[in-house]
C-alpha cells in the first residue's frame, strides 16, 4: 500500500475549520480513516497586549489553507476537491503536490513516529492520567497531534479517551 503524504488544500478565507470538520466528518461516514489520515490547521502561539493587559492568542500559521495527510486515490481526491469551503489542490494546474518532511516540519506540524506501530483497534493499556491502566481499544489516531482516541470501559459504559501516543502501552 502507497505511504500517506502530507498535500496542502486551498479553501475559502475563513472556513478553515469548516473544512477541516467536513473533512473528517466525510472521513467517518464513508470509512476513510486508513486512506485521510489527518486534516490539521497550522497555529501558532501570539501574545496579544490590549488596554495593558498581556493575552496569548492562537492564529492560523496560514490563513486560507488547510493540510491533509492522505494516500492520494481518485475516491480520497474526490471527497477532499468536493467539501464545501474547498477551492483546489495547492500544485501546478490544480494537480496536488505532496510536501516533502521538511517541509512540513517548517510548517509547525509535528511529526510523531510512535504512531506507526499503533493501528485502529488495538488494544492498549492506559500509562497516565485519571484512567491509569485501564484498558481500551484504540478508535482514531490523530498522527500530527500526536494523540489517540481510545475507547474506555467504565461506569457500566464504553467512552472515549484522547490521550498522548507515548502514554499508551500496545497489547503484545
Amino acid at each position: 500500500m502507497e505511504k500517506a503524504r502530507w498535500y496542502v488544500v486551498h479553501t475559502f478565507s475563513g472556513y478553515e475549520n469548516k473544512v477541516k470538520a467536513n473533512i473528517e466528518k466525510a472521513i467517518k461516514n464513508r470509512d476513510m480513516e486508513e486512506l485521510i489520515q489527518a486534516v490539521e490547521v497550522p497555529l501558532q502561539q501570539e501574545v496579544e497586549e490590549k488596554n495593558g493587559v498581556k493575552k496569548t492568542v492562537q492564529r492560523k500559521t496560514f490563513p486560507g489553507y488547510v493540510l491533509i495527510k492522505m494516500i492520494m486515490t481518485d475516491d480520497t481526491w474526490y471527497v477532499v476537491r468536493n467539501t464545501r469551503g474547498v477551492t483546489g489542490f495547492v500544485g501546478p494546474d490544480s494537480k496536488p503536490v505532496s510536501l516533502s518532511l521538511e517541509e512540513v516540519k517548517n510548517m509547525g506540524i509535528e511529526l510523531y513516529g510512535a504512531a506507526s506501530n499503533v493501528n485502529i483497534g488495538d488494544a492498549v493499556t492506559l500509562l497516565t492520567g485519571a484512567f491509569e491502566g485501564s484498558e481500551g481499544i484504540v478508535k482514531e489516531i490523530h498522527q500530527a497531534k500526536g494523540t489517540l482516541v481510545v475507547a474506555v470501559s467504565g461506569f457500566g459504559r464504553e467512552f472515549p479517551v484522547e490521550i498522548s501516543i507515548d502514554q499508551v502501552e500496545i497489547f503484545e
